[in-house]
C-alpha cells in the first residue's frame, strides 16, 4: 500500500496524469458551480416572494448569496467526494492507462478501451451507491455531532469503505469483460487493503486543495495495487 501511494504520487508530474488532473479539476469546479448557481436562483426566487410580503426594501440578493454560500459549504463538504468519484470515473481510464504505459507496458497491451456507455453507468452507479449510504448514515451523524469528532469518523469509515471498493474497480475495469471478474477473481486487491486506500483517499478528500489531487492520487494507487497482486498470484503460480 505504502509503495503503491508513493509511485502515484512521484507520477503526479507525468503530463498524462497533468492532463487528466486539469480536466478532472477544471469538471469538477465547473459542476459545482452550476450547482450553487442553481441554488442561488432558487434561494433568491423563494426570498424576494417572502420580504416583499414583509418589507419595502428588497434584500433578497444578498439574504440569498448568503444562504446559498452557507448552504454551499455545508453541502460542499458532504457532496465533494461523491462529485469528485464522479468525475473521476470519465477519466480514469487515461490515468490507469498512464500507470500501465510507464510501470506495467504488458498489461497496457491487453487493456481494453472502456466505452462511454459503460463508464457512463460505471459512474452513476457509484454515485447512487455513495449517496444511497451517507444519506443512510445521516441519522447517526447527527446524534454524533455532540461528540465534536463523531460525525467526521463515521463519514471517514463510511466513504473509506465505499471508496476502496470504487478505485479498485476504476483499475480493474480494462482488464475484464463487463460484468465478469478476471481469471475468475472475485477481488482483486484484499478488503483490509481496500479499505487502507479508501481510507487514504478520504482523508485526503478532506483537506481543502489537496483534495482536488485526491480522486487521481487515488486512481493511481489502486492501479498500482491491482497490478502488484496480480503479478503475485502470477508468480505464486
Amino acid at each position: 500500500m505504502t509503495t503503491s501511494f508513493a509511485r502515484a504520487i512521484g507520477q503526479l508530474g507525468d503530463p498524462a496524469i497533468l492532463r487528466v488532473l486539469a480536466k478532472s479539476i477544471l469538471a469538477t469546479l465547473v459542476i459545482f458551480a452550476a450547482l450553487f448557481a442553481l441554488l442561488w436562483i432558487a434561494l433568491d426566487s423563494v426570498i424576494e416572494g417572502w420580504i416583499a410580503s414583509y418589507a419595502d426594501n428588497d434584500y433578497s440578493d444578498t439574504i440569498a448569496t448568503a444562504l446559498a454560500v452557507i448552504i454551499g459549504v455545508i453541502a460542499g463538504w458532504l457532496l465533494f467526494r461523491i462529485v469528485a468519484l464522479a468525475v473521476i470515473q470519465f477519466f480514469a481510464d487515461e490515468i490507469v492507462l498512464a500507470v500501465e504505459r510507464k510501470h506495467y507496458p504488458d498489461a497496457a497491451l491487453t487493456a481494453r478501451d472502456l466505452p462511454f456507455s459503460e463508464s457512463l453507468r460505471d459512474s452513476l452507479r457509484g454515485v447512487g451507491r455513495a449517496l444511497l449510504v451517507n444519506l443512510a448514515v445521516m441519522p447517526i451523524a447527527a446524534i454524533l455531532l455532540v461528540t465534536g469528532i463523531g460525525t467526521f469518523l463515521l463519514f471517514w469509515f463510511v466513504n473509506a469503505w465505499l471508496l476502496g471498493r470504487e478505485l479498485q474497480d476504476l483499475a480493474w475495469a480494462r482488464h475484464r469483460e463487463p460484468g465478469q471478474a478476471p481469471k475468475g477473481q472475485t477481488m482483486p486487491v484484499p478488503g483490509p487493503i481496500r479499505f487502507l486506500l479508501g481510507g487514504a483517499v478520504a482523508g485526503l478528500l478532506a483537506v481543502p486543495f489537496i483534495n482536488l489531487l485526491a480522486p487521481v492520487v487515488g486512481a493511481a494507487t489502486a492501479t498500482h495495487l491491482v497490478h502488484s497482486r496480480a503479478s503475485r498470484s502470477s508468480d505464486a503460480a
